[in-house]
């Protein structure tokens, strides 16, 4: 399908989810949360289409086995020169809540939680940080299949290629350790996760965030 044509259903679908959203604001006749979800899936299906025809960057979803809190994940960061690992809350509903009260979460506070371990394998770079959610939009992936509060894969990735060039001139390049990297990225609530590297791990643990820091602390230092 060639890039006019992709760019003609890209703005059909984009019409379509700007319908599917105002038809939120009234009274439900229901079948209206299927709808806007098929038409914002649509849009990203067509958007990582056109990107790719063009030969751009665009995120993918990334077959991920846990979901992190929306509201408060508290991702940290814990690296160093050999490893790289990522904690956050894991989404876990309270069946009690009835939107009258917002639980607050302190990262010191000893509280025993859902808490995701991921290790990313033969890490090449990371970084942590803005952009957060209310700058969705002005990430370089927008519009670009980039879809918020999930991990995805970005394929034709610049960042990736830049990092390569790099190292091109090292007297031990070899292009087939390239070839097995990967560019993920994270989409929080209060900053955006990104890396390069071969391969994650992840672990569920039922644990305060000072345990699970401990626990990493034996992994990097024994």
């Amino acid at each position: 399908m060639d890039v006019s044509e992709l760019q003609t259903r890209l703005a059909t679908a984009q019409e379509r989810l700007k319908k599917a959203i105002k038809a939120m604001a009234p009274k439900h006749k229901g079948g209206e949360w299927e709808e806007l979800k098929l038409a914002h899936a649509n849009q990203l299906s067509i958007e990582r289409e056109l990107a790719a025809a063009k030969g751009d960057e665009y995120a993918v979803p990334l077959d991920f086995p846990v979901k992190w809190d929306v509201g408060a994940p508290l991702p940290h960061l814990i690296a160093n020169d050999y490893k790289t690992f990522l904690i956050f809350l894991v989404h876990a509903p309270d069946p009690n809540w009835d939107g009258t009260y917002v639980t607050v979460r302190d990262p010191h506070g000893g509280t025993q939680e859902q808490l995701a371990l991921v290790e990313f394998v033969r890490c090449a770079s990371v970084k942590m940080g803005t952009p957060n959610d209310e700058v969705l939009s002005g990430h370089p992936l927008h519009g670009k299949g980039l879809n918020e509060y999930t991990a995805q894969l970005v394929e034709n990735s610049k960042w990736l290629r830049e990092l390569e060039a790099i190292n091109k001139v090292h007297p031990g390049y070899k292009a087939e350790r390239w070839l097995k990297l990967k560019h993920y990225i994270f989409w929080f609530h209060d900053s955006s996760f990104e890396c390069v590297a071969e391969s994650f791990k992840v672990e569920v643990h039922q644990d305060s965030l000072s345990g699970l820091y401990a626990k990493v602390g034996k992994m990097l230092f024994g």
